[in-house]
């Protein structure tokens, strides 16, 4: 198996430590560092990856082009650091890898937050298309959850990835922050405005729904705490993005830094 992993970071150095030395099976592991502040960079190149350091950009998907474009291998893997593959994914990939006609590969993601398996609120299966024949896919320049194009038959694995984006709520409200900036700047670049409808639409509407939704309807209230914390910011969002679009029409700041949170999602 010839497969090389890549991985995109802002100031990941705890993530990194943990990651890397669980996925020394591979070819090789491409890391692209972010404009980190912390050892993230030297500790990825003492742990055997092959290192590039790039202007950290809100559009998180041109540095994994960028880290792909880098990927050697005749299959990739892109992996966030925040992420694990567990022994029995990781066997069953390179199994499949031996005899398939498929060009990509989707898997089921758990998501953890502060420790805690969510697996309702439409928390879970959290699909991912993730592993794909290097030069059959790529990232488009959009949006802030970035998803892979792919030309080609796509598999599917049976073996879940974890994911740990929010390991305490201190870090989850950072990355809130950040997101619903860049997502209320979405909203500005795609004509939104700031109406009596819009405002409807975005403060009561739209949150009310949503939180029906995945904490009712899609049994978000089965994963106890957790799960009322997630629906509730989840609803919160469209809020939050909404006040952020009046900020940014009514009083744009004079330069947008291009940086991102501390961590990945």
């Amino acid at each position: 198996m010839n497969l090389s992993v890549t991985i995109i970071g802002h100031n990941e150095v705890d993530h990194l430590r943990e990651l890397l030395p669980q996925i020394k099976w591979a070819t090789e592991i491409v890391y692209v560092d972010c404009e980190s502040q912390d050892d993230s960079l030297e500790v990825a190149r003492d742990l055997g990856c092959r290192v590039f350091s790039r202007p950290n950009n809100t559009n998180l998907n041109v540095n994994k082009s960028f880290a792909v474009d880098q990927a050697s291998g005749d299959w990739v893997f892109y992996l966030d650091p925040d992420e694990r593959l567990p022994e029995l994914l990781v066997m069953e990939i390179e199994e499949t890898l031996e005899n398939t006609v498929n060009t990509a590969f989707r898997l089921n993601r758990r998501n953890h937050y502060f420790g805690h398996w969510l697996r309702h609120g439409s928390q879970y299966p959290d699909t991912q298309l993730r592993l794909f024949q290097r030069g059959s896919a790529s990232f488009p320049n959009q949006h802030v959850h970035e998803k892979l194009v792919v030309e080609g038959s796509i598999g599917s694995l049976q073996n879940d990835m974890l994911h740990f984006p929010y390991l305490n709520i201190s870090q989850f409200l950072s990355k809130f922050d950040f997101y619903s900036g860049v997502e209320a700047g979405y909203l500005r670049d795609a004509g939104v405005q700031v109406t009596a409808g819009n405002s409807i639409r975005f403060l009561l509407l739209k949150p009310f729904s949503r939180f029906l939704r995945r904490y009712l309807f899609k049994g978000g209230f089965r994963d106890g705490f957790p799960g009322l914390f997630c629906a509730i910011f989840d609803a919160l969002n469209f809020v939050v993005r909404y006040f952020k679009l009046w900020e940014q029409t009514h009083n744009p700041p004079a330069k947008r830094e291009q940086q991102g949170p501390d961590s990945r999602p």
